[in-house]
């Protein structure tokens, strides 16, 4: 924090996102590991957020059972609470797989022992304790101050600013304050100085006083002095007219004139101000830095996995079971005449292939279902397979009801400004705006309202200005303009 102040004072257009080079997070007293960087990014942009906590834990294994070893936990977290806690998801049998949980912390710090039961995976244990437990805790931030007495949400820069007005306010009073009190001080030692310059006379003007205020009233008749200045004259002792005393006098006036010129040229310029702030934290920062205690680690599930999916065309085929993976484009080549072709998908007995397409891993695929609801999938999210592969079964990737069915199968190109056409056993057509299905859950989203008995059987994209054939399955056929829908 110390060198993000001091860079804001050497820099003041300073962003909040280098500012954060200085402060990547905040450093909890208890240690643990922040989770991500998008709460703490979130927080210090606008002065909200949240911050997941993570408990710094460690897995041990040997030939007989694992143990999680548990040595930090979350800020504000009972450790005490903690244990019983998860002692009764144990008792209530929420979480499977424990089979002891010991307290051996020590003055040597904290140390939880969890015993993973043989034939469990321990990070599936301890994934399952981050899940309910507050071993893994979230921390809401809020960066308020009072602004001019009014209280404020600032983000990271803004704080800091506000801290440097306060130093500054601070440093301005206190020198204030001290150029009145070395004044203040001048004014008696140049008193004394003129004394002691004239002790002869000022000591026959006291000896002929009747009493204290006359003597005071003649001292400062002669010599020009103030009523504090005449004062601090009778007030001296004898000792002070010694030439050691009256030398260290005239050293102290010396001295304070000096200060008095540095205190006013201090109020004068803001940059000494701001010298003397980055001075004495520099000072704090010698002499109480230490190690960071919490951890930041990424959260990979931040990370778009987009990002890390090489773009690719592939073939997408889908039997009519529901059977489903994509082959990279390249394992297809161009045959010659005579070519006997290739397996290109081995559905099992019985089964067809009934959808087969080019997309890219990038691209959007939607799937509609007999119900009238539609789903959507990313290329890279239909699994790779081999050529002779069944592939997978579409229920394990969709979230299809009992009885749901995938009917039609849209692959999307990322520039589709078209219409969706969807037509219905019974006979109902419906034209739809691509965009609409710009955002679909993983509930997936209803594309058509169907009548009671009714199903979706085909859908098709069209570009507003197509000629739709509709055929039935008896073979009649009917064609009109979509325009018409």
């Amino acid at each position: 924090v110390i060198d993000a102040t001091i860079a804001l004072i050497d820099n003041p257009e300073i962003t909040v996102d280098e500012l954060m080079n200085y402060v990547p997070a905040p450093d909890f007293p208890t240690g643990g590991i922040i989770l991500g960087k998008s709460g703490v990014r979130q927080a210090y942009r606008t002065g909200r957020g949240t911050i997941i906590i993570r408990s710094k834990t460690e897995i041990e294994q040997d030939e007989h059972h694992n143990r999680i070893i548990i040595t930090e936990i979350p800020y504000q977290v009972n450790k005490a609470e903690l244990i019983v806690a998860m002692a009764n998801l144990v008792k209530n049998k929420r979480i499977e797989g424990i089979a002891d949980i010991k307290e051996e912390s020590d003055r040597k710090g904290m140390r939880i022992v969890v015993d993973v039961k043989r034939d469990y995976q321990p990070n599936v244990v301890l994934n399952m304790l981050f899940k309910h437990t507050s071993l893994q805790t979230s921390f809401g931030v809020i960066l308020l101050a009072l602004v001019n007495n009014e209280p404020q949400i600032l983000n990271l820069k803004e704080i800091l600013h506000y801290y440097l007005e306060h130093q500054k306010d601070v440093i301005v009073r206190r020198t204030k304050y001290d150029l009145a009190r070395a004044e203040e001080r001048e004014h008696i030692v140049e008193g004394l100085v003129i004394a002691l310059a004239n002790i002869d006379e000022v000591i026959k003007i006291i000896k002929q006083s009747a009493d204290k205020f006359e003597a005071s009233d003649k001292l400062q008749a002669n010599f020009l002095l103030s009523e504090k200045q005449a004062t601090a004259i009778l007030d001296m002792r004898l000792q002070r007219l010694t030439s050691l005393e009256v030398e260290k006098l005239k050293a102290e006036l010396e001295q304070l004139k000096q200060t008095i010129s540095e205190l006013k040229s201090i109020l004068a310029s803001d940059q000494k101000v701001l010298d003397i702030i980055k001075a004495e934290m520099t000072e704090i920062k010698e002499k109480y830095n230490d190690e960071r205690k919490t951890e930041v680690q990424t959260d990979y599930t931040e990370i778009d996995v987009e990002d890390l999916i090489e773009k690719e065309d592939v073939v997408v085929s889908m039997t009519h079971f529901g059977y489903i993976k994509r082959v990279p484009v390249a394992e297809y080549r161009s045959q010659n005449r005579g070519g006997k072709g290739l397996i290109a998908h081995k559905p099992k007995e019985e089964d067809f292939v009934e959808n087969m397409f080019i997309t890219n891993t990038h691209n959007n695929i939607l799937f509609f279902t007999n119900l009238g609801k539609v789903y959507v999938l990313k290329g890279y999210e239909v699994p790779e397979g081999q050529k002779s592969a069944r592939g997978r079964a579409i229920v394990n990737l969709l979230n299809l009801a009992e009885n749901e069915k995938v009917t039609a199968i849209i692959p999307l190109t990322g520039e589709d400004d078209g219409f969706l056409i969807q037509a219905t056993r019974k006979g109902m057509i419906k034209k739809t705006k691509l965009s609409e299905y710009a955002v679909i859950r993983k509930i997936g989203k209803i594309a058509i309202d169907l009548n009671p008995g009714d199903e979706l059987v085909s859908v098709a994209v069209t570009n507003g200005r197509n000629e739709i054939m509709v055929a039935t399955h008896e073979g009649i056929c009917i064609k009109f303009s979509e325009e018409e829908v």
